[in-house]
C-alpha cells in the first residue's frame, strides 16, 4: 500500500484476493443464497475498483466489508423498486443433499442461514461480522461507526434469535 499520510494508505488492488473468502462468507449471510452472494461480492469489488480508495491504518478489511454491506442495501433499495416476483417451489431436492453424504447437516445449516439471513439488518450484520467473517467486536463497531458494546448486544440478541428460531 502506498502511504498518503500517517493514518492513511491507498487500497492496494492486489490485496484484494486475500479477503475473497471472508467477503464471500459474510456476504453469504447476507443474501442466503450461494449465486447472489457472488454476484454481492463482484459487484463490491468492481465498485471498490471503479475508482482508487484510501483505507485507515493501513487495514483493507473494515472498509472492503462496509463497501459489502452498502453495495447489498443499495441491491435491496433497487429491488424494492421493481416489481416483485415469487419464486415457484423447487421440485428438485438437490439442496438438501450435502457432497458428504449428510442431508441431515445441510438441512440444519440451511436452517440456521436462513434464521441469520430473517434478522433485522442491525442483529445480522452484528452477527455476519463477529461470527462468519471473524472480525473483534471492535473492528466491526469501527467498521459500522457503532459502539463496542453496542455491537457485542447485537451480537449476543442476534445468537439468542438463531438459537430460537432453530430450535
Amino acid at each position: 500500500m502506498q502511504r498518503l499520510d500517517d493514518d492513511h494508505a491507498a487500497l492496494d488492488p492486489g490485496a484484494l484476493p486475500e479477503h475473497m473468502l471472508r467477503l464471500q462468507r459474510v456476504a453469504r449471510s447476507l443474501c442466503g443464497s450461494v449465486p447472489e452472494s457472488e454476484d454481492l461480492v463482484q459487484e463490491t469489488f468492481a465498485r471498490v475498483l471503479a475508482r482508487p480508495r484510501t483505507v485507515r491504518e493501513g487495514d483493507a478489511l473494515p472498509y472492503l466489508l462496509q463497501a459489502l454491506r452498502n453495495t447489498h442495501l443499495t441491491a435491496i433499495r433497487e429491488a424494492r423498486r421493481r416489481p416483485h416476483t415469487v419464486e415457484l417451489p423447487d421440485d428438485d431436492s438437490s439442496a438438501l443433499r450435502s457432497s458428504f453424504g449428510l442431508p441431515e447437516a445441510a438441512f440444519e445449516c440451511r436452517e440456521v442461514l436462513s434464521a441469520v439471513a430473517a434478522l433485522p439488518d442491525p442483529f445480522r450484520t452484528a452477527l455476519v461480522a463477529s461470527d462468519v467473517a471473524g472480525i473483534s467486536h471492535r473492528q466491526a463497531a469501527a467498521a459500522f461507526g457503532s459502539c463496542e458494546a453496542t455491537i457485542a448486544s447485537r451480537v449476543f440478541r442476534a445468537r439468542q434469535r438463531v438459537q430460537a428460531a432453530v430450535g
